[in-house]
């Protein structure tokens, strides 16, 4: 019987983070290596299967059809053994888990992120509240909640990871004008809001009139506003509805607008497994959506 070939899960790891990334570079740096050992992983994979994997397209690479073919499975065999790594190790974890997130992430991304840790960890109960983020705050200080992610640059500790850094951008509708000497209309959570401090001060810099047309207390209402034509308003790119855009600056006589941070916050004290689990796997699912 001839001997069957054994994927290397590592470099498995690497190929598809390289593609899915869209980048050697990003991939290398994801996974804290050189680009020259992605390069040789490559190699080595290529190897294995006995087929070019990647080829080159203008400055770039791009994946042949056997890349593309085993892309697919790569990630398909990933997954599997992620899930099944998870789910052994946390057949015993059991307990209760206090989450808070912002509104951004909560229709899009928290869904899948819950029923990965649900089938790793079917003991564990989640109770998860979307709020705005001074609330989030206010609630991990109070001990309310476990985790909390929330947006702006919190002091530094033990008890806060940064996540990711995000652009903030201007989101209206595509077809949205600034009419001709009348005030920029705005569309904002009431203070405090990194979001609306943010683009203020942009707007007073660049001395561009504004005024406030629409206030609500909930992003799905500052989104229905937007695509109501009322105005703009700001965010990041993640979980804009299809039916908006983001406003390029200069196309639109907007003022350009800086980062803002991401972070998970935890509560003091010790920590039970359960919470740390789930911590867990919110950094590395985060860690494959956002830019560092």
């Amino acid at each position: 019987m001839a001997s069957r070939t054994n994927l290397d899960m590592d470099v498995l790891r690497t190929f598809a983070t390289a593609f899915e990334l869209g980048s050697f570079a990003r991939a290398a740096d994801r996974l804290g290596r050189s680009q020259s050992a992605v390069s040789t992983q490559l190699r080595k994979l290529e190897e294995q299967v006995g087929q070019a994997l990647v080829q080159k397209s203008g400055r770039g690479l791009t994946l042949t059809m056997a890349g593309e073919s085993l892309f697919s499975y790569a990630r398909r065999i990933l997954e599997l053994n992620d899930e099944a790594v998870e789910t052994v190790r946390g057949a015993e974890v059991e307990g209760w888990v206090r989450l808070g997130l912002p509104q951004d992430f909560a229709e899009n991304w928290l869904p899948s992120v819950l029923a990965r840790f649900a089938r790793a960890h079917p003991k564990v109960r989640v109770e998860v509240r979307a709020e705005r983020n001074f609330h989030l705050e206010e609630r991990i200080a109070k001990g309310e909640l476990d985790l909390a992610l929330a947006w702006g640059t919190p002091e530094k500790s033990h008890q806060v990871t940064k996540v990711a850094s995000l652009p903030i951008i201007w989101v209206g509708r595509p077809d949205w004008r600034r009419a001709p000497h009348e005030k920029l209309p705005l569309l904002a959570f009431d203070n405090p809001c990194e979001f609306r401090s943010a683009g203020i001060a942009a707007l007073d810099k660049a001395g561009i009139p504004w005024h406030l047309v629409f206030v609500s207390a909930s992003l799905a209402g500052l989104y229905a506003a937007a695509e109501a034509g009322l105005g703009i308003t700001l965010r990041t790119p993640f979980g804009m509805p299809k039916n908006l855009t983001q406003l390029d600056p200069k196309t639109y006589g907007l003022p350009k607008l800086p980062h803002v941070a991401l972070s998970l916050h935890r509560a003091g004290g010790d920590a039970n497994p359960a919470v740390k689990r789930l911590a867990d796997i919110l950094l590395e699912t985060m860690g494959e959506v956002l830019p560092v």
